[in-house]
């Protein structure tokens, strides 16, 4: 029990986070359409991740580890992470403001992040090198910020285009992600700790910029407020 609570605890305490951090909340059918949307395509990416590694792996540390970060992991998972903003999420009317990208982004991420992780913690063979439970506690700070981190950065850049209606905001969006997770990939072959440390340095940063939002949510819901008086 204790190990299933700490698979599904960290993905679900950082969508929160994020889902009201907005002061406009979105409606929650539009959040758990997206988060089910997210744990939808973990299936595809598995198959396609696996289909790659089987595919070029060469059973070196080098191959495996691009093959993660730039062939498959990186490119796939972002590609239909962003597939869901831009096929179900950019036309919902509830998509009326920049903030909205970060949550539905982030939404998205973390539904794929929760299924992952639960694959990752009971399904996989880590051949008694280490427990279930350790992989639960080592993801929870590492690959599950990951998936927020890049939620966030797909999101806000996602946003920025829907409101401004640059296209370069929406290369950014795809390109962003795929780059960040696929070099995250390629280092956590090498040096997890490194991965860690730069994961968790750039979603601090991410957190500062949704604070920056809030504020101007903020700023904005005072002058509705004021309009009505």
């Amino acid at each position: 029990m204790f190990t299933f609570a700490l698979t599904i605890v960290p993905p679900l305490a950082i969508l929160a986070y994020f889902v009201f951090s907005d002061r406009f909340r979105e409606p929650n059918s539009m959040i758990l359409k997206t988060f089910f949307l997210g744990i939808a395509i973990t299936i595809p990416a598995g198959y396609l991740n696996t289909f790659i590694i089987d595919t070029f792996d060469d059973g070196t540390q080098f191959r495996m580890a691009f093959l993660s970060g730039f062939v498959g992991g990186g490119p796939v998972e972002e590609i239909l992470k962003f597939s869901i903003l831009y096929y179900f999420i950019l036309r919902e009317k509830e998509f009326n403001e920049p903030m909205d990208g970060i949550v539905y982004g982030v939404t998205a991420s973390l539904g794929f992040a929760t299924l992952e992780n639960i694959d990752y913690v009971f399904n996989m063979d880590w051949g008694g090198v280490v427990t279930s439970q350790d992989v639960a506690f080592y993801r929870s700070f590492s690959a599950i910020p990951l998936h927020g981190l890049c939620g966030v950065i797909m999101g806000f850049n996602f946003g920025k285009y829907v409101f401004t209606s640059d296209t370069k905001y929406l290369s950014y969006s795809l390109l962003a992600p795929i780059l960040v997770h696929g070099f995250y990939n390629f280092i956590v072959g090498y040096n997890f700790l490194l991965a860690l440390i730069i994961i968790i340095i750039a979603l601090i940063f991410f957190i500062k910029i949704n604070s920056s939002l809030k504020n101007l949510q903020k700023n904005k819901k005072n002058e509705n407020e004021k309009k009505k008086i």
